[in-house]
Order: structure tokens, then C-alpha cells, then sequence
């Protein structure tokens, strides 16, 4: 038996990134963990150029209980060409010295809707992680800034052996009762390989791991 940290995030729209390109930027069917540490991280009230270190240590898996409904959203972007605006002090600024002669192109964002996920993270300072997420420092999203989650996370410290036997204890939102954990995002060195560990968060770098999705009988409440 060793401890787990266990916590809930379902919203109404979810966004758990994926390579993002300027014309599209996907949504995976579970949040990554380079998404998962931002968030304790944003609980805990360090910044995007802050020290993550000591969450990076954690070893974190992610139940799916419903990886959600795809949606696509519409966006235009309204751009000026460099040769027409020389260093702006702001986009403000720039558009206006533009005049008309701006690019508009469309782009498209993909979330998930209703998407219901549970963590189990393993590792030093659980206590102190759980009450962070229970009151955040900042506002915790799934994903964008437009994803708000839908409920509080519920987090908590349980003894269990294997993370789903930890994520036997999480208690799902009134009304997501009738949920039940379907799979589990475990790292694997045979598995698929995802670019989900960020080492430079300002700059948006990220490096690659390799993680599997098995199946899972039972478990969940």
C-alpha cells in the first residue's frame, strides 16, 4: 500500500492540447501531463515561468470515466503583414496602423464536451498538493481558458496499491454517479508516443514520452 492523490475534472468544455498548429489546434481524448502538473501547479499559485521541479518528480495517471464528445469551434484571426507595420507597440496599435490592410484567416479549435477524467498522482507533498487543489490559488481550467471545470476536484490522500484501486475512492460530481472508469493513461515504453512533458513553459517546448491505455473492469463509483 502507499499513498495517492486522487482528484476529479470534468467541465463543460475541455481542451487537453495537442501539437497545435496556427490554423488548428487539436484536443486529445485525456489531459496530458504536461496539462496535469500546470494545474497543481496553478493550485498551488506558481506562475508559468515559476519552478515545477518538485511536481515534475510525481508520477501521475489518468482515469477515463468519458473522454467526452468531439466539438469544433470556428475562430477568425485578423493578422498584419510585418511589411505594412514595423514593431507595433501593441496589436491595438498595429491594427490600427494597418487600415484595412490586415489578413483574416479561419482557424479551428477542438474541445471535448463533458468530459469526466479522475488523477491518481503518487510522490512527495500530497497533503499539501490535495488542500491546494481544494482552494486554488488561481482559477483551474481543462485546458484553455474557456474551460472552467464544471465541479471542484473533490482531491484527497488514499492508501491503495495500484492507481485504479486509489481511484476506487473518488467521489464523481451528483450527477455523475452513474459513471464508472473505463481506462487508465499509464506510462509505457512500448506505448504511443506523446509529446506531454514540458521543459520550457514560456517558450511552449515540450518533450516526448510513451504512454498506453489499457481497459479496466470495474473500479470507479
Amino acid at each position: 500500500m502507499r499513498p495517492f492523490l486522487i482528484f476529479g475534472l470534468t467541465a463543460s468544455l475541455g481542451a487537453m492540447g495537442e501539437l497545435a498548429g496556427h490554423e488548428r489546434r487539436g484536443a486529445l481524448l485525456w489531459p496530458g501531463r504536461s496539462a496535469l502538473i500546470g494545474l497543481m501547479g496553478a493550485a498551488l499559485g506558481i506562475r508559468r515561468d515559476g519552478d515545477f521541479s518538485a511536481l515534475e518528480t510525481l508520477d501521475v495517471t489518468v482515469g477515463i470515466y468519458d473522454s467526452g464528445t468531439p466539438v469544433r469551434d470556428y475562430h477568425t484571426v485578423e493578422s498584419v503583414p510585418s511589411a505594412v507595420v514595423k514593431a507595433p507597440n501593441s496589436r491595438p496599435e498595429a491594427l490600427r496602423a494597418a487600415r484595412g490592410r490586415t489578413h483574416t484567416t479561419i482557424t479551428l479549435r477542438d474541445y471535448r464536451a463533458s468530459p469526466l477524467f479522475g488523477v491518481a498522482a503518487s510522490g512527495q507533498g500530497l497533503e499539501g498538493l490535495a488542500q491546494a487543489l481544494n482552494e486554488p490559488v488561481f482559477t483551474l481550467y481543462l485546458g484553455r481558458k474557456s474551460c472552467p471545470l464544471a465541479a471542484p476536484p473533490g482531491a484527497r490522500v488514499v492508501e491503495a496499491e495500484r492507481p485504479e484501486d486509489a481511484l476506487s475512492h473518488l467521489i464523481l460530481p451528483p450527477w455523475r454517479r452513474a459513471d464508472r472508469l473505463i481506462g487508465l493513461v499509464e506510462e509505457d515504453p512500448a506505448g504511443e508516443l506523446v509529446h506531454d512533458r514540458a521543459i520550457d513553459r514560456m517558450r511552449w517546448h515540450f518533450a516526448s514520452r510513451r504512454v498506453a491505455t489499457r481497459p479496466v473492469e470495474g473500479g470507479g463509483r
